[in-house]
């Protein structure tokens, strides 16, 4: 689905809580990449269809109204999603059912 949207030139938004989760995930053998996590990263990052969005007080704040997720990563995400009026690809099923944010399941 991202191939996709990067091809169409569209910017893709991430929260920077979602490379601290690829980063854990990868580290615990739970999520593969097909390239290493450094050289994920740094592809991500020269890459100009991707913005990485920062947690900041705004978005803890948001995250904080947010008890009906428990997960302190979805919360961050979502109320990034939120405050940016961003729709968020996900297929977290807590997230989607929660109706929070606009997603492309």
């Amino acid at each position: 689905m991202l191939e996709g949207i990067v091809r169409r030139t569209e910017p893709v938004a991430l929260s920077a809580i979602s490379l601290l989760e690829i980063a854990v995930r990868t580290s615990e053998g739970k999520l593969r990449l097909k390239v290493g996590p450094n050289e994920f990263f740094d592809d991500l990052q020269a890459n100009p269809a991707f913005q990485i969005l920062p947690l900041t007080y705004e978005i803890a704040v948001e995250a904080a109204a947010l008890g009906n997720l428990r997960d302190p990563s979805d919360r961050a995400i979502v109320a990034t999603a939120r405050l940016h009026r961003l729709r968020l690809v996900t297929s977290d099923q807590r997230i989607v059912q929660s109706k929070l944010v606009p997603v492309v399941a």
